[in-house]
């Protein structure tokens, strides 16, 4: 991987990990597209994540300090275990262990044949009418302090379906949300704090994988996560104030859009699959 392509790709992956729109899609597409066929690969993915994840926890860090410190103190008695912030850990814990297993016991096909980028354009069609639907039916009613854990837990499964290409963690997440009747907003922070143990997990278990990679090395893959890291800030800020006052449209169209173009760019040989 070349300098130009790192900057690329780190681009791409800050301005996509958190629009429900999939960012391992475009790292996917977009490698293959401009950089000679090549498909950065899940490895690259992962690792790249771990400078979008640690925008969430710059930007939320008053409110994670807030439930990791209550947590500790409900563990230990010195405050009711029904604190909302020492609940919100529990239901962050608990909410992470779906993706966790799954990705464990399909960590193969994740790297490999999931990869395929027609079920990539099968997954950015199908769930762009998901989220439409999600829009939709949508109650917009309850807030993240009401969220129940059979509802974490439901979301925790919403959340394992990013596993696949093309359907996007925080589009699966907010989807999930918005049919259970969770604000917009709500649905939103939900999946940026859930999101935060899986994909730190899964990015230092891939840390192994970059030195067996031929076509990766460490200075390249440093330089898109950190700017990946940065465009991810400015990313977050837009993405909570858009969706407190717009549906998910934009997203929707954006990613039938963008599964159109690719599947006519594999029909016709530009890209394979």
């Amino acid at each position: 991987m070349s300098w130009l392509e790192a900057i690329v790709l780190g681009i791409v992956q800050g301005l996509t990990e958190f629009l429900p729109i999939s960012s391992s899609a475009h790292q996917s597409i977009v490698g293959q597209l401009f950089f000679g066929g090549h498909d950065p690969g899940a490895a690259f993915t992962a690792v790249t994540q771990l400078g979008t994840e640690s925008a969430v926890i710059l930007y939320f860090a008053r409110d994670i300090g807030r439930i990791i410190s209550h947590w500790f103190q409900a563990l230990f008695g010195r405050i009711p275990r029904n604190d909302p912030d020492a609940r919100m850990g529990w239901l962050v814990i608990i909410g992470s262990i779906p993706i966790g297993v799954l990705g464990l016991l399909f960590e193969d096909a994740i790297d490999t044949s999931l990869r395929n980028l027609w079920i990539t354009v099968a997954m950015l069609a199908v769930f762009a009418v998901v989220l439409w639907i999600a829009d939709r039916v949508a109650k917009n009613s309850y807030e993240l302090t009401q969220l129940t854990w059979w509802d974490g837990i439901a979301l925790g499964f919403a959340q394992a379906l990013a596993l696949i290409p093309g359907v996007s963690r925080s589009g699966a997440t907010i989807a999930g949300g918005l049919f259970l009747g969770y604000k917009r907003e709500a649905s939103a922070r939900y999946a940026f704090l859930l999101a935060i143990p899986a994909v730190f997990i899964s990015g230092l278990f891939k840390l192994k994988d970059i030195p067996d990679d031929p076509t990766l090395s460490w200075g390249p893959t440093i330089v898109a996560t950190v700017i990946a890291f940065v465009i991810a800030l400015g990313v977050i800020h837009w993405l909570l104030k858009y969706v407190s006052k717009h549906t998910f449209s934009i997203f929707v169209w954006y990613r039938l859009g963008l599964a159109a173009v690719v599947a006519s760019l594999l029909l016709t040989g530009v890209l394979q699959p």
